[in-house]
């Protein structure tokens, strides 16, 4: 079951969201960790204030257009109590985080923000973790480089394959141009009030307490 940012009957509620999702993400985890033979699991999240508008718009411009979407305002309370499409961003992100700490050599977790302010370092993290750590030769070369050209947000969002067309969701036809806005660190700022940001950072200061889990904010330059 996955909640649209939209005024309708069928609103999820938090905790159908959560239970749905959890068993999934659970589903996961186990399945990366029991299949043995190098699977390995890569997890990158973002600050849940960019998630929270990044969201906001893919969602409202995925919905129907006969549905009366909600405003941030609304969208922002429900996120609040937990409801979006992957269920409460704290108990999702949590899941990974200690699926990394138990199990390291299988899981990584990385955050969106640190790898856009040092991306050579974390693609080569990446690559290790991986078991296929960059040569020396390669990286004067360039490779690094040169990848990090190719999946870069520019080039992807300007890809033909990824700007026309459609892909089938349930009966209907959505433009593969949704998934991509503007892949910017700390864009929150923009949409966000005081109030707003102040009690989303109490709430996932909470809810990742004990944790070792932190977000920082911060924006691109």
């Amino acid at each position: 079951m996955i909640p649209v940012y939209a005024r309708s009957q069928s609103d999820c509620s938090p905790s159908v969201g959560s239970c749905t999702v959890a068993n999934l993400q659970l589903q996961v985890v186990s399945s990366v960790v029991a299949l043995g033979g190098g699977v390995q699991g890569y997890f990158l999240k973002r600050h849940p204030k960019d998630v929270f508008v990044s969201s906001f718009y893919f969602l409202n411009r995925m919905a129907d257009n006969n549905v009366e979407h909600l405003s941030v305002e609304e969208a922002f309370e429900q996120f609040c109590k937990g409801v979006s499409f992957y269920g409460p961003f704290w108990d999702h992100v949590l899941g990974y985080w200690k699926a990394s700490l138990e199990w390291p050599e299988r899981v990584l977790f990385m955050k969106y923000e640190d790898m856009k302010k040092d991306s050579p370092f974390h693609l080569k993290r990446l690559a290790e973790f991986m078991g296929c750590p960059f040569s020396s030769e390669e990286e004067r070369q360039g490779v690094v480089h040169e990848i990090l050209k190719l999946c870069s947000f520019e080039n992807l969002s300007n890809l033909k394959v990824n700007n026309t067309g459609t892909f089938q969701l349930g009966k209907r036809k959505i433009g593969k141009h949704i998934f991509f806005r503007q892949g910017k660190v700390g864009d929150w700022r923009n949409h966000l009030t005081n109030d707003m940001v102040d009690r989303l950072n109490k709430i996932v200061e909470q809810k990742l307490s004990g944790s070792g889990l932190t977000f920082h904010d911060s924006v691109e330059r």
